[in-house]
């Protein structure tokens, strides 16, 4: 029978001892995200040492710095030089526009300073067909409906739809997201303990509709980036269905594929 990572092992060599259909480090790389899953080490901690993680799994410290360079890869975790390896926030400025892809079509996302918000409502409501299925829900399930205009200099540029599942946002309101001056996915992770780890998106074009053109201050017809985010924490299970309609005419919608 092959060794586990969290078996007793003898041997000197641990990371011989991998199972040829799945490398050590991936298998490292697992335990590591089950113990964030589980809020062993919330955002914002320091996690243990590559030293302390190779002798608690009782493989290499390469085989440990190797998946933890993976988890930085993908966000989740964030190195800082002499001071170690924390689990990453939103909170961090690097990382809290991490799934804003609208830019200034002249200088940066810095130039144009963070986004001014308001909030149009925050209601609780059943889930419609269309809502629940990609939440993994039934239709009629509890979630919340935020909807918000995103501005940069005064000129509102996003209007979003957001629908959040009722159990893990108890207490979300519309006073809690009003009072609050940081990123939303920020405000998840302190409040409710919900942390956003990947994202998929569909993008299209769309004309504005009346309440669009009224809420972007652009002319009903107006041309609109329709995108629709679904979020997950994770274990891959969706948390948050966001669609947003986009204005372009001074800004545009920036991906990088690798």
């Amino acid at each position: 029978m092959a060794t586990t990572p969290t078996s007793p092992d003898p041997s000197p060599d641990p990371d011989a001892l991998a199972p040829a259909f799945s490398p050590l480090y991936q298998q490292i790389k697992g335990l590591i995200l089950r113990s964030l899953q589980a809020g062993e080490w919330k955002p914002g901690d320091m996690i243990p040492s590559e030293f302390e993680l190779a002798a608690r799994f009782r493989v290499s410290q390469g085989t440990v710095r190797k998946a933890i360079d993976e988890l930085a890869t993908d966000n989740l975790l964030v190195r800082r030089q002499g001071k170690g390896t924390f689990v990453a926030t939103h909170a961090e400025q690097h990382i809290q526009f991490r799934f804003l892809r609208l830019l200034p079509d002249q200088g940066t996302l810095d130039d144009q300073g963070p986004a001014e918000r308001r909030i149009i409502d925050c209601r609780r409501l059943r889930a419609p067909a269309e809502v629940a299925r990609p939440l993994g829900l039934r239709s009629g399930d509890a979630v919340l409906q935020v909807r918000r205009v995103l501005a940069f200099g005064g000129t509102p540029a996003i209007l979003e739809e957001i629908w959040l599942p009722g159990g893990p946002f108890k207490g979300l309101t519309l006073d809690t997201l009003a009072s609050d001056t940081g990123p939303m996915y920020a405000l998840f992770e302190s409040r409710f303990g919900v942390r956003m780890v990947r994202a998929a998106e569909k993008i299209k074009a769309v004309a504005a509709d009346a309440d669009a053109a009224q809420r972007l201050s652009v002319p009903e017809g107006h041309p609109l980036l329709s995108v629709e985010r679904l979020s997950y924490t994770y274990n891959d299970t969706p948390m948050e269905l966001r669609r947003g309609l986009y204005r372009t005419d001074a800004r545009h919608y920036r991906n990088e594929l690798s």
